[in-house]
């Protein structure tokens, strides 16, 4: 495996239990306001009778909108990899400078993670004007009673400004390649998908477990010398 793609899978993981502060109250939301029925289409209705209804499988609809989110993922991976490449060929900005910035940003992401450091947060403003365009859009899919409006809400959920996603993209920018940063963005949501599968199913006791101080803090001791050993790495590619 490409390792900016383990890389991305990793960050996804470790993150779990920012992506449960962070999403956790969409997650729950989500989850809570699925019907346990809905209206049969196939179904007419005769002399003024309720149309019949059939139940709905919510874990289904739990993937949807799931499979939507890491869908915009690496949709904006695929973007910002082409950007990259532009950035690369076009503009003459060395690849190792831009590996460097990708580490840069991964460090930051680990004193983000730890809560020492809250950089991110600026980063994330960024990206909330955007966000403020593309939520009410969300509205259009409510109430979720089919797996297109999960996929839909799902796909919007993915815009959400996130300093973890914000991080990850850097490392797509990096590889200044389409399917690369789309395939890097694939990963990490894969890696973020077992802590919100978790928290959408109700295993609460992994969840308090993921979200506690020490484990956070564990785990940007993870990143951050991940993010160390790839700035030298690409100090060295540079000079």
């Amino acid at each position: 495996m490409n390792i900016d793609i383990f890389s991305a899978f990793l960050i996804g993981l470790v993150g779990s239990g920012h992506c449960i502060v962070m999403c956790g109250g969409i997650t729950t939301m989500l989850t809570s306001a699925l019907p346990t029925t809905i209206k049969d289409p196939q179904q007419i209705p005769v002399n003024n009778q309720k149309i019949s209804s059939k139940k709905v499988n919510k874990t289904a609809l739990i993937f949807c909108y799931n499979f939507g989110r890491i869908a915009s993922y690496s949709l904006i991976g695929a973007i910002v990899g082409f950007t990259g490449s532009i950035a690369a060929k076009n503009i003459g900005i060395p690849l190792a400078g831009l590996r460097m910035f990708s580490a840069l940003f991964l460090i930051l992401l680990g004193l983000y993670l730890g809560q020492w450091l809250m950089w991110l947060n600026h980063v994330e403003a960024l990206g909330k004007k955007l966000w403020q365009k593309i939520s009410p859009l969300a509205t259009k899919a409510i109430p979720v009673d089919s797996p297109t409006k999960a996929l839909t809400l799902g796909a919007i959920w993915g815009w959400l400004p996130c300093g973890l996603v914000y991080s990850t993209l850097t490392w797509a920018l990096a590889s200044a390649d389409i399917v690369t940063g789309a395939g890097i963005m694939l990963f990490f949501g894969l890696g973020t998908l077992p802590a919100l599968l978790t928290l959408s199913i109700g295993f609460n006791s992994i969840k308090n477990n993921l979200v506690k101080p020490a484990f956070r803090k564990t785990m940007a001791l993870v990143l951050i010398p991940l993010g160390i050993y790839s700035f030298i790495v690409a100090y060295q590619q540079m000079f």
